[in-house]
């Protein structure tokens, strides 16, 4: 199954790109990197004859591969130019979900915002509530950490005293 997968891989990266890397994965799969697309996609095995899991994915700044974004179930006894349309629709679909376009930008969390849903009209939100300012010399240790701090040093010296300050050790 390896074999064929690698040669299906390698017809499909001259198909597809012209500068292509070709490598083996854990799970005994083929990935195929397009660095200057920031693309990828992975052929594996699924258990099925002649069926290959084919998934696609980004390459991020620093050359890691990002979880793949899109997969498909694809027959290996296709035409490779049929492999090679699949492959080109989902390597669009990838593209059009890492460019995500107008709309409502990541939340305070990092989260994508939610895009409100067509026919309905948007709810008035509560107005933001007021920042307090911040308290003068918040940024130290307050006074109640430095009394569990100097109640935590006399227990561990009461401790230590009475294990090593006996005249019997």
């Amino acid at each position: 199954m390896y074999a064929q997968l690698r040669e299906t891989a390698a017809e499909l990266a001259g198909i597809l790109w012209r500068e292509h890397t070709v490598y083996r994965e854990r799970g005994g799969g083929v990935v195929i990197r397009g660095e200057h697309v920031r693309r990828w996609i992975s052929l594996a095995p699924t258990g099925g004859k002649d069926q290959a899991l084919l998934r696609a994915g980004r390459i991020l700044d620093g050359g890691t591969t990002a979880p793949a974004r899109t997969e498909v179930v694809v027959d290996l006894t296709a035409p490779v130019a049929e492999l090679a349309t699949v492959c080109r629709r989902m390597l669009a679909e990838v593209a059009a979900a890492a460019d995500p376009g107008p709309g409502p930008g990541p939340s305070r969390s990092g989260r994508p915002g939610k895009a409100p849903k067509p026919g309905k009209a948007p709810k008035a939100g509560k107005a933001p509530k007021a920042r307090k300012p911040p308290r003068a010399g918040s940024r130290h240790t307050g006074a109640g950490s430095w009394v569990v701090l100097v109640l935590v040093g006399i227990a561990v010296a009461a401790w230590v005293y009475s294990v090593f300050g006996s005249p019997g050790y």
